[in-house]
């Protein structure tokens, strides 16, 4: 799990460690593109993404049910805060009350397909910002899920201008 901040360099950090492990390489996309300039950007990205070995796929919701052509490989997903927000707020998503079940069951699934998962997350409300109630519901639930997925994963790194800070396991 890679933790940080808005562009301190976490998808360039994780993109790294993948790109130097074994098997296939799956990139787990989950903006939900709205509009000409988030659609170019897609298109950049999956660009880049191509020549560094990553079959990209497109998932903003029901993570649970991708399947991933070939186990064994390496699963990407950028980033867990889309994945959240469209779970809680898109009309195809699990809605309130089951965000949080379907992210982690989406998480737990691609787990068992793959050799290696790592999940990109943004640090959120630390700012002490008076947000209306659907946004601080947000914050919450990503938080819960940041607290739930570090406590369960084996190695957790924050990131701090491209630098990562190892929490748990790691590189020391």
């Amino acid at each position: 799990m890679l933790y940080g901040g808005s562009g301190c360099g976490k998808s360039t950090f994780a993109e790294g460690l993948a790109s130097v492990l074994p098997g296939p390489r799956y990139y787990i996309a989950t903006m939900r593109p709205y509009g000409e300039e988030s659609l170019g950007r897609v298109v950049r990205h999956r660009a880049m993404r191509a020549e560094k070995g990553f079959v990209t796929m497109e998932r903003y919701t029901g993570l649970a049910e991708v399947r991933l052509p070939e186990p064994n490989g390496v699963a990407l997903v950028e980033c867990l805060c889309n994945l959240t927000a469209n779970e809680l707020f898109d009309p195809d998503g699990a809605g309130s009350e089951n965000a949080e079940a379907a992210v982690l069951a989406g998480l737990n699934s691609l787990a068992q397909q793959c050799a290696t998962l790592i999940v990109v997350t943004n640090e959120v409300g630390a700012d002490g910002g008076c947000y209306e109630a659907p946004v601080r519901y947000y914050i919450r639930t990503l938080n819960s899920l940041n607290r739930r997925l570090a406590a369960g994963y084996d190695q957790v790194a924050e990131l701090v201008c491209g630098i990562p800070i190892w929490l748990k396991g790691g590189q020391g």
